[in-house]
């Protein structure tokens, strides 16, 4: 119904005769107590004086400027897939060993990713991202403070984190990187001595599991020499909402998300970053893939049956 509220809202019918404003005062005072938008409203949030359908721009125009440029979208992922894995032919993906995924030379490689900190918890730590000398690296840097909100209800502050923004392919569907050729995570960082986490987040078959995640600890060694970090993915364990789980199990490479760099205090017991206040920073080359012959494991952890037969 708000669907259709919307189209009339943007439309006018030929020849100028009739005005959508009649249909309008028919259908909103049963849109006012319509369910179909949210009312939920942040604490201290000043309440919208509009709905959210009213919020719309509906434009004919514009509609069919995006459909075109979404399906050229389309075809050119087609096009791809026809080609072979990744849009490349079989045999450069057999054959294929290191693979680049991020790299940073300009801003439209910056806007590829998002910064958060405890601000928005109420918190006092800051973060920033920029170019970096000669716009060679990405420059991450800020201030951690663990200083807890004084409102009652938080318990841990101390945040800083910078992640990947989640692929999205032809009408807005959602995509995941396939690294199911690959057994290694590569970076080329130079960093401050601070320890980091990275973490991997996968696509959740169930609505229960959208706090999944796999990490995995990332030292820097400090001074102006740059290092080379490989992280072989049998090596990231399991977790969620911060709490590693006895049954655990390799990541799923052919439905890796998005990956995120944070930097925490220790909370709750499970260490993953320090908890010393001052400025961090981190450059970061890239951020790749490899595919090491020497590295066989296959999971560095213990795996076992729960519920054990008698």
């Amino acid at each position: 119904m708000a669907l259709a509220v919307m189209l009339l809202n943007g439309a006018s019918f030929y020849g100028g005769c009739c005005r959508h404003k009649v249909f309008l005062s028919l259908l909103g005072p049963l849109l006012s107590n319509s369910k179909l938008y949210s009312s939920y409203r942040r604490p201290g949030a000043e309440p919208e004086k509009k709905l959210s359908w009213q919020n719309a721009d509906f434009s004919f125009k514009k509609g069919i400027d995006h459909l075109k440029t979404q399906l050229s979208l389309l075809r050119k992922e087609t096009q791809d897939y026809l080609r072979g894995p990744g849009g490349h032919p079989l045999s450069h993906h057999v054959l294929e060993q290191t693979r680049v995924l991020w790299q940073f030379r300009s801003q439209e490689d910056l806007n590829k990713w998002v910064i958060s900190s405890d601000v928005e918890i109420g918190g006092k730590s800051k973060v920033y991202i920029k170019l970096g000398r000669n716009n060679q690296a990405a420059f991450l840097y800020g201030t951690l403070n663990t200083e807890v909100p004084r409102d009652g209800e938080t318990k841990y502050s101390g945040y800083c984190s910078m992640r990947s923004r989640p692929a999205v392919g032809s009408f807005n569907r959602r995509k995941y990187y396939d690294w199911s050729n690959f057994n290694s995570l590569y970076l080329r960082i130079r960093g401050d001595g601070r320890p980091w986490m990275v973490n991997i987040y996968t696509d959740p078959y169930f609505s229960h599991q959208k706090d999944d995640l796999y990490s995995y600890f990332m030292f820097t060694r400090g001074g102006p020499y740059w290092e080379e970090i490989k992280i072989p993915f049998s090596k990231f364990f399991f977790s969620s909402r911060g709490r590693v789980q006895d049954n655990q199990h390799p990541v799923w490479l052919d439905k890796a998300s998005f990956l995120r760099l944070y930097l925490k205090r220790q909370t709750l017991g499970f260490t993953i970053g320090d908890k010393v206040d001052g400025p961090f920073q981190l450059e970061i080359d890239f951020i790749g893939l490899l595919n090491d012959r020497a590295h066989r494991e296959e999971f560095a952890y213990e795996t076992y049956d729960k519920n054990t037969p008698v």
